[in-house]
């Protein structure tokens, strides 16, 4: 129970001073210096406390600033939330650069150049107006970024690749969807298109949207025929994202972005193909340049052809060959004999290393042994076409 009595709290304290002054000096002293210490750690803990508090409010901690969230968006090249996919700055780009491992293709790029000049005037003979088509960018990005970063409302068309056995998607956005809508239709330049948000597209406008993509992936298909012939066909429209998946979200792939101008009014055209879609190409997409070999090359052919011909073997006349136990063997002296089971006049083999070339029989010539081919050389299973061409050039160059 408390007690408030100033007379009790005197006597507490007599009582408190008497037992101290009862104890020994020494803990004494040492007691009153710890509490000392105890108080000034105290003191310092709540000067540091309130001085944290108030460089917080103002913006800075001790003597160092603390940046503003306008200055780390600065530094980092993005805001909270931002996915577009436009160009970063930043440690955003070192990001980016990490996530996506960005394999250059260079015919990629002059497939896609051919495709703007088709793209021109296949657009321009489908819509009877000027139309000017640009390149924007080609970008490798993760798909599920991507179809997150999609803005709405759009047309996703869901394209086959029938050789390559694999999907791609062609996206329309809506002021591109509209701009052509006005045109086909009959719509006056400069007039502002009116947009309902939330409305689906009309069943006409679906159709149109087709057709545009169409003529889109027709000129993508003679794009691509000097390196690879392959058919696209429309498989599906979609105008939610979710269900125009062909791939994992974290799998990459190669974002390109068509630029549509027609006067005063367009959009943009993205083409997005997964890298398991071009892979049965990449080999092709890997050259510099069209037409780079990377097997077969007839300088080097007729070049190796002639190597060979001057090359110097070494050929092995075998008289016979017999399995004999090791035993025998061990016991063979100077002076033994070792029958043959042949005839003298039997043929010889000619083999250099383990194959067998031809076959002879053995005879004499001056003082030396000699063998007198019987049968011709054996046909290896390659062919022998080039050797023939190089033997043809040598005589041409003799004449």
């Amino acid at each position: 129970m408390a007690n408030n009595d100033p007379v009790d709290q005197d006597a507490i304290a007599a009582q408190w001073e008497a037992s101290l002054g009862a104890e020994d000096p020494a803990d004494a002293a040492k007691a009153a210096a710890e509490n000392e210490l105890t108080e000034t750690m105290a003191m310092q803990w709540a000067a540091m406390v309130e001085d944290g508090s108030r460089d917080f409010g103002s913006g800075k901690t001790g003597g160092e600033r603390v940046l503003s969230q306008e200055e780390i968006d600065n530094l980092l090249g993005f805001q909270v939330g931002d996915v577009n996919l436009d160009d970063h700055s930043g440690i955003r780009a070192i990001i980016d650069s990490a996530m996506v491992s960005y394999e250059r293709l260079p015919m990629l790029e002059i497939v896609f150049d051919r495709l703007v000049r088709l793209m021109t005037t296949s657009l321009r003979n489908f819509t009877s107006d000027n139309v000017e088509v640009s390149l924007d960018r080609i970008t490798s990005v993760r798909f599920g970024d991507y179809m997150n970063s999609v803005p709405l409302p759009v047309v996703l068309g869901v394209f086959k690749a029938e050789e390559w056995e694999n999907f791609g998607l062609a996206t329309i956005d809506s002021n591109l969807i509209y701009s052509m809508i006005d045109v086909l239709l009959g719509g006056r330049r400069g007039i502002s298109q009116l947009r309902i948000e939330g409305r689906p597209y009309t069943t006409i406008e679906t159709n149109l949207v087709k057709r545009l993509i169409e003529v889109v992936l027709a000129d993508a298909e003679q794009a691509f025929h000097p390196l690879s012939p392959v058919k696209f066909t429309i498989d599906r429209l979609e105008s939610n994202p979710r269900f125009a998946a062909i791939t994992r979200p974290a799998n990459a792939a190669i974002l390109v972005r068509l630029r549509v101008d027609m006067e005063d009014r367009g959009g943009n055209i993205e083409l997005l193909l997964p890298y398991a879609t071009i892979e049965p190409i990449r080999g092709v997409l890997l050259q510099m340049f069209m037409g780079e070999k990377f097997g077969r090359d007839p300088v080097w052919e007729g070049h190796f052809a002639t190597e060979i011909v001057q090359a110097e073997i070494a050929v092995d006349a075998v008289l016979y060959e017999a399995d004999i136990p090791l035993k025998h063997l061990m016991e063979l002296k100077v002076g033994d004999t070792l029958p043959l089971e042949m005839r003298p006049d039997a043929l010889v083999s000619v083999r250099c290393g383990s194959v067998t070339l031809t076959e002879g029989r053995m005879g004499r010539v001056g003082d030396r042994v000699a063998i007198r081919v019987t049968k011709p050389l054996r046909r290896p299973k390659t062919t022998l076409a080039m050797f023939e061409r190089v033997d043809e050039q040598k005589v041409m160059e003799a004449q």
